[in-house]
């Protein structure tokens, strides 16, 4: 590790601390995230150039909330839309590897960067497209993302994109990463504040969405 991320012997450690299961290749891999990232970061815009010293805390484990919220059984379907640098995709991929996750943005250079960070980790279990989300076929167990729009917009967006068939503990949806807001949908909704598994202050104000459709039944 070099620059600005030797702030700390090993800036992976804070996710390690985080998740006690992690085997060694998974440490390996988050371990690696941190001079791709630097490597790409120095081209491509990715994150925040001031804040890529706190890639592994801001990014990575912000990603890993999802991981705290539920775990996914095999061969769930996930879609990362506006998957922007990686994220929540690559942390969950990591996590998650025999799980399937399709990372989708629109912006060429970002899904380039994406892609060859997914090669290089040799993520069998990630699909990377450069499409709109409108353009996206087929359907998906649980649609993820962070901050990429309003949940309202973010929600028409995906909403015929989430499958019917459970198969995981959690209902099919919406698993959406945002600060404190005001939430008017047309879907029954549970938050998770991340300061309950996340000790640090950057966490305070921040949770995790779950959006499912309601279950109406019959009367």
């Amino acid at each position: 590790m070099h620059s600005s991320l030797e702030k700390s012997l090993d800036p992976a450690s804070v996710v390690c601390s985080y998740f006690k299961e992690l085997s060694n290749t998974q440490i390996a891999l988050f371990r690696s995230l941190g001079d791709l990232y630097l490597l790409w970061n120095a081209k491509i815009n990715l994150i925040s150039r001031k804040d890529i010293e706190n890639l592994y805390l801001h990014h990575v484990l912000h990603s890993l909330a999802i991981a705290k919220a539920t775990t996914f059984c095999a061969h769930t379907r996930i879609l990362d839309l506006g998957t922007g640098g990686g994220f929540p995709g690559i942390p969950l991929a990591i996590m998650f590897p025999k799980v399937h996750f399709h990372l989708v943005d629109s912006i060429g250079k970002k899904i380039k960067a994406v892609h060859e960070i997914v090669a290089t980790l040799g993520l069998n279990n990630v699909m990377v497209s450069c499409i709109r989300g409108e353009e996206i076929q087929g359907q998906y167990d649980f649609v993820v993302g962070r901050a990429v729009a309003s949940l309202g917009l973010f929600y028409s967006w995906v909403k015929d994109k989430i499958a019917k068939e459970q198969k995981n503990s959690l209902q099919n949806g919406i698993l959406y990463l945002k600060g404190d807001e005001a939430l008017v949908l047309p879907l029954s909704i549970h938050s998770y504040p991340l300061q309950s598994y996340f000790k640090e202050p950057f966490f305070k104000d921040k949770c995790l969405v779950h959006g499912y459709e309601k279950v109406i039944f019959p009367a």
